[in-house]
């Protein structure tokens, strides 16, 4: 998946955060301003002592008491509130910046639920748990300490730097002029750490997914032996973004000491031509000293700033990887100006439908669309099965209707209301889909069924549970609905979450209900269920089953035939297997596989 933000620099990438993230914008001036009256304390110390060496030191007099306690009050003061300063500018970016941080999270999280499909489909799922976990969470730590860093140092070293000036401005020369190297030296160091970082990033990704994959198949790692395959690529992707960390550490490791080195050789020139100017320049002993005190507080935030541009440079680049997903268009945009549908029952109408998915070409040629010119007209409260060889288009199709993308070519109508018309809300409302392969989340029946209507009680539950004729298999259960199905419902066979994702559309109760039916075989008892639930919960409203298993299709009124993208036949199940076309061909190949498969299992 692209990331367009990959181009810019970290100026830029920053100045996109704060436009993701306005709550740290606010009051940000009244936090710098908090931190300059802490900065003030630091410097306050040195010019105190030189007053205190030059004033209170005399040579006929000794040391002056009196001048020397008060300065000492004025110092403690001076601390105090240098202290209470700082501790409120770190108290407001620490809540500020852990509210940019959840509002962020949460915008994230909620893109990527509504990024299309396709974008799913390239985008490793691993991928985009490292943009919500750990980039996030690079984020927070740096708000931690370099951004703390960054808040109290900078208006130190301004303010340092400006007194320095005011001391003498020939020393402050000498020392402005020995540091500034440094600064050429870590622009190049930066600029390096900006590819090491985003490269180790990127395997951190890589290795996200890799290990993913090894935890959430190892069932079938271990049922094929494949162990050391899939371990081996996991221990690959592992040793790479190892490697791609130690070079951005070796990289960060040459800061250090860079600084330290400039550090002294700073202190030495200043020491060198303040005594080769001696007292004949003005400078008393108690400025030579009261300047090399600023001239440490001038270069310990430059040593630290050696360690906090690492941590920031890993910062900016998950930063920049964050922006990059949020920078990717979502699917199908909601309306503006929304038109409500009508009550009872819909129908559903394509016209003229062609759909190429973006990543293979928007092109509406023959040559590349999924979908070719399909019209059809689908009655309200009429069940309609599609069915068609794999790469029909009949998921496609229903993924169309349900409007998780729109037509490339052609426009669908639910109610006579266009599909792009209708508001999300009231479309999730009327229409449900139930998945081939339906999500559980870790916890109850009663819980992943609920959650389909916010508000919905046992007791409701339950009476759905008796509409569909499942109470015998719920009430067959150790806990009833109150039953976990554990981490993707792995407590449950795949029958088993097929029921549970039927309940969870009957407590919808939709008006228009598609079905994208399971291509895994069920035992018999579980198949009747199935069977009775899905005749129960089609009753009373437009059902658009995409059929799999050529049973279903026997059983619906009417039979869509897909074949390369074209709608092909429409009619009923006896039409369509005596005119002897393509329905018919896959009906009997269904049969000899079925014929079979029940001989190979008695």
């Amino acid at each position: 998946m692209t990331e367009p933000l990959g181009r810019f620099s970290a100026v830029r990438t920053i100045g996109r955060g704060l436009e993701e993230a306005p709550v740290l914008r606010q009051g940000l001036g009244v936090t710098w301003m908090l931190a300059a009256v802490g900065a003030c304390g630091r410097v306050v110390v040195p010019v105190l002592l030189q007053q205190a060496i030059d004033k209170g030191i005399v040579r006929d007099e000794g040391v002056r008491v009196g001048f020397v306690t008060v300065l000492a009050l004025i110092g403690s003061v001076a601390l105090v509130i240098s202290g209470i300063a700082q501790r409120q500018a770190i108290v407001r970016l620490g809540s500020r910046s852990e509210q940019a941080l959840y509002h962020l999270r949460s915008r994230l999280i909620s893109h990527i639920h509504r990024l299309s499909l396709a974008d799913h489909n390239e985008e490793r799922r691993g991928a985009l748990v490292a943009r919500v976990t750990s980039d996030i969470e690079t984020l927070a730590q740096f708000f931690q300490w370099g951004g703390l860093a960054w808040l109290l140092n900078g208006p130190l070293m301004l303010l340092v730097a400006g007194v320095m000036l005011a001391y003498d401005w020939v020393l402050a020369v000498v020392a402005f002029a020995i540091a500034a190297p440094l600064a050429l030296v870590l622009r190049v160091v930066q600029r390096r750490l900006v590819v090491a970082y985003e490269r180790a990033r990127e395997r951190n990704g890589e290795m996200m997914s890799a290990i993913t994959e090894v935890v959430a198949g190892s069932e079938t790692i271990r049922a094929y032996e494949a162990g050391d395959i899939y371990g081996t690529r996991a221990a690959e992707a592992i040793d790479d973004r190892a490697t791609a960390q130690i070079k951005a550490g070796i990289l960060g490791a040459l800061l250090f000491p860079s600084g330290e080195l400039f550090s002294v050789l700073t202190v030495s020139g200043v020491i060198l031509v303040g005594v080769a100017r001696g007292p004949a320049s003005g400078l008393t002993a108690g400025a030579m000293i009261g300047f090399m005190f600023l001239t440490y507080r001038f270069l310990e935030p430059i040593a630290e700033f050696t360690e906090v541009l690492d941590q920031t440079q890993t910062a900016v680049a998950g930063l920049r990887r964050v922006l990059g997903v949020l920078d990717l268009p979502t699917g199908p945009p909601h309306t503006d100006q929304p038109v409500p549908l009508p009550a009872g029952m819909l129908d559903v109408e394509v016209r003229g439908v062609t759909f190429a998915y973006p990543s293979r070409g928007v092109t509406t040629s023959l040559d590349e669309a999924v979908l070719r010119n399909v019209d059809v007209a689908i009655p309200a409260g009429q069940q309609v099965a599609m069915v068609g060889a794999t790469g029909s288009g009949k998921t496609t199709l229903g993924r169309l209707i349900a409007r998780f993308a729109d037509p490339t070519v052609g426009e669908l109508y639910l109610g006579g209301v266009p599909l792009q018309c209708v508001a999300n809300d009231e479309l999730r409302e009327r229409l449900v889909v139930v998945s081939q392969e339906p999500f559980m989340f870790d916890d109850s029946i009663a819980a992943n069924v609920g959650f389909a209507k916010p508000g919905t009680s046992l007791d409701q539950i339950d009476d759905v549970v008796k509409r569909l004729e499942l109470d015998d298999w719920i009430g067959g259960l150790s806990d009833g609905l109150m039953t976990r199905v554990g981490e993707r419902g792995e407590s449950l066979s795949a029958g088993e979450r097929q029921l549970v994702a039927l309940l969870r559309a009957g407590v919808a109760d939709p008006d228009v209900l598609v079905l994208d039916e399971a291509t895994s075989s069920v035992d018999a008892l579980t198949e009747v269920r199935i069977s009775r639930a899905l005749n129960r919960l089609a009753e009373g409203r437009t059902t658009i089953a995409i059929a799999h298993r050529l049973s279903t299709a026997a059983r619906a009124d009417r039979v869509l035939v897909l074949d390369e993208g074209k709608l092909v036949e429409d009619g009923t199940h006896a039409d369509l297997v005596q005119a002897g076309g393509t329905y018919a061909r896959l009906y009997d190949a269904w049969m000899v596989a079925t014929t079979v498969h029940e001989a190979a299992i008695e």
